[in-house]
């Protein structure tokens, strides 16, 4: 069995033991190849009358038209939330109960991504019924990539166990337009992709995740395994269900 197909059953299985036949997956859409294959993921497992995509730009998202494209691709239905006044709000509350003139980069990241989450389980207590999508794949877990309790909440994640690479051919063998699939992945934030961020290729990681190395300069071998190590913690934390392809077994 190909891992879409695993995937497509896992999917169906897990909403048939945690819902019923009309419960929906909520997601969030960032027009990048994660969530865009989850979405087409559960289109495929569930219907696409189940499956409600959510866009919640901070401002201004300059890709954000990348995320109506991969909805009305697979024609589901769909919120666009601004989180911009939610944060702009929370930020200057925090500021002024603290006495602070700025926040540091860090809360920059991470508090969007936990007001998208709690905006996701918004949209799910009032379409009710629902369960909410970890987009995450297995190359952003081994870096620490992604924020707790943020991007790395959910009620269920697709990706988990899934190389940055398996999730494009995923995609692309759920009929995603190549542009969404092979989209060089970002924080939507920096204006860097994410493997400018590390400092380090998906490619790289995952060779070191592998003990594949051979050729590989040493220095970066061992930065990257100091990155795994030193983030393991968090991928511990993700303690949900998660799709793992017979391969991984």
């Amino acid at each position: 069995m190909s891992i879409k197909d695993e995937a497509i059953a896992w999917v169906r299985d897990y909403f048939e033991k945690n819902g019923n036949s009309q419960t929906k997956a909520v997601i969030g859409i960032s027009g990048g190849k994660d969530s865009s294959t989850v979405a087409a993921l559960c289109c495929a497992a569930l219907g696409k009358d189940r499956v409600i995509g959510v866009m919640m730009p901070n401002g201004v998202q300059s890709d954000i038209e990348d995320s109506k494209k991969l909805c009305a691709h697979l024609g589901i239905k769909n919120y666009t939330v601004n989180i911009a006044d939610a944060y702009n709000g929370l930020t200057r509350a925090i500021k002024d109960s603290v006495g602070a003139d700025e926040v540091p980069p860090q809360y920059k990241t991470n508090t969007p991504a936990r007001l998208r989450m709690a905006t996701l389980y918004g949209i799910a207590a009032l379409e009710g019924n629902a369960r909410v999508s970890n987009n995450g794949n297995l190359s952003e877990r081994l870096a620490g990539y992604f924020t707790l309790w943020g991007d790395g909440a959910g009620d269920f994640a697709a990706l988990a166990n899934l190389y940055v690479d398996e999730v494009v051919e995923l995609g692309k063998s759920l009929g995603l337009p190549a542009e969404l699939c092979d989209k060089a992945p970002s924080d939507g934030m920096s204006g860097k992709t994410d493997e400018d961020n590390l400092g380090f290729t998906y490619a790289d990681l995952r060779a070191v995740a592998e003990s594949k190395t051979d050729g590989m300069d040493t220095a970066k071998v061992e930065t990257i395994k100091k990155r795994i190590d030193g983030m393991a913690f968090k991928k511990k934390l993700l303690n949900l269900p998660c799709f793992l392809p017979s391969i991984r077994k």
